[in-house]
């Protein structure tokens, strides 16, 4: 739709030729502040224009797709705000590339722990696709390196939830509820995360059977399964990287050899609790020699890729994993699909609450609509 002279200001300069992979919409804006984002987030909920927040790119695929008026991309909100290496955290622009952000805190050996492969991917785009790193199985997830979050809400409001702090309980904890919200809530403006120091060493340990490593490493970093091979990944002195290679009866490749990403026209997040990713994989190879997967024992995720789903196979899938309380979630599939496969399965218990809880922060329903569980 056409968008009126004083509406297309407020939403500001249209920047499409800066971003043409950006999906079609009548204006692409990239606001270069918090207040120009909630300007023009204020302007689309009073004249209810949908509104696509894109970062990378890398996590689009998530979810409903969004038919979106307006594109926002947060590109221009990536500078580092604040940084305290003694007290191991740091404040940096939602639209800030998580390669740029790891090459920062490499001048320190200091880590946030995010995603080792992202690609193009942003801060932003991590935390509210609550993407985690390997390494999550010794860290934890990236909610849990959530210190504070600075969020502009569907109509405009520019609201702060935890503190820069490591020890921060006070208040709601909005920085958690921001986590793996898809942007439903608003565009997530700036975050605090807690930081790591980088060990000193590290290796790459084949093993035969991950299960079996599972029991038998001492706080590994990640132990992944592929189609092909499993590997324990760990890090500390010398002593413990080489204690642990003799522990698990093998030898340590030298750092740390982390798989390439799933680069397939499906990909599938397969979740479970922890103690069921065996049977997961299990489950997994019974459908066929063609897909390809990695799997985080001790987590309880697995990643399956394919060119080609079988939706009979995957629907099969989904139903075993729902009936362990767990998942299959699409992270990506190709363009134009009309296989009819659901991107989330069955909705939660909680979708009513989600629901309140997108009407409290964007009472218009104009960000990401659509693209949540329900969908909400």
């Amino acid at each position: 739709m056409a968008l009126a002279a004083a509406v297309a200001e407020a939403l500001g300069a249209d920047v499409r030729d800066e971003h043409p992979d950006v999906p079609a919409a009548d204006r692409v804006v990239a606001p270069a502040s918090l207040d120009a984002a909630a300007t023009a987030l204020r302007a689309a909920s009073e004249h209810g224009l949908r509104v696509l927040v894109w970062g990378g790119g890398t996590h689009q695929g998530i979810g409903h797709p969004v038919d979106a008026d307006v594109v926002m991309v947060t590109t221009r909100l990536d500078g580092l705000i604040d940084w305290q290496p003694e007290d191991l955290t740091i404040v940096v622009g939602a639209g800030m590339r998580i390669s740029a952000l790891q090459e920062l805190l490499a001048e320190r050996a200091q880590s946030a722990v995010l995603p080792e492969r992202p690609g193009a991917a942003t801060v932003g785009g991590v935390v509210a696709t609550a993407s985690s790193a390997w390494r999550r199985l010794r860290y934890g997830p990236t909610r849990d390196r959530m210190l504070e979050v600075v969020l502009v809400t569907g109509d405009g409001r520019i609201v702060t939830g935890g503190g820069r702090v490591v020890k921060n309980v006070t208040g709601y904890d909005l920085p958690r509820l921001a986590t793996g919200s898809l942007g439903s809530l608003g565009l997530i403006g700036s975050v605090c995360l807690k930081l790591w120091p980088v060990p000193a060493h590290s290796g790459t340990i084949s093993v035969g059977d991950a299960a079996v490593a599972r029991a038998t490493a001492y706080r590994p970093l990640a132990i992944i399964e592929t189609e092909t091979d499993a590997s324990v990944f760990v890090a500390g002195t010398a002593e413990e990287v080489e204690g642990q290679a003799a522990d698990l009866g093998g030898a340590a490749r030298p750092g740390l050899h982390w798989p390439d990403p799933l680069a397939t026209q499906w990909v599938l997040s397969v979740r479970v609790p922890a103690a069921h990713t065996a049977d997961a994989v299990g489950e997994i190879r019974r459908l066929g020699d063609a897909v390809r997967f990695q799997a985080a024992h001790g987590v309880g995720e697995v990643m399956v890729g394919t060119d080609e789903l079988d939706v009979a196979g995957a629907s099969h899938l989904r139903r075993w994993a729902e009936d362990r309380h767990g998942a299959v979630v699409v992270l990506g599939r190709p363009d134009g699909d009309e296989s009819g496969f659901d991107p989330w399965g069955t909705p939660p218990a909680t979708v009513d609450l989600q629901r309140r809880i997108k009407a409290a922060f964007d009472p218009a329903g104009v960000v990401n609509p659509g693209r949540l569980p329900g969908p909400i």
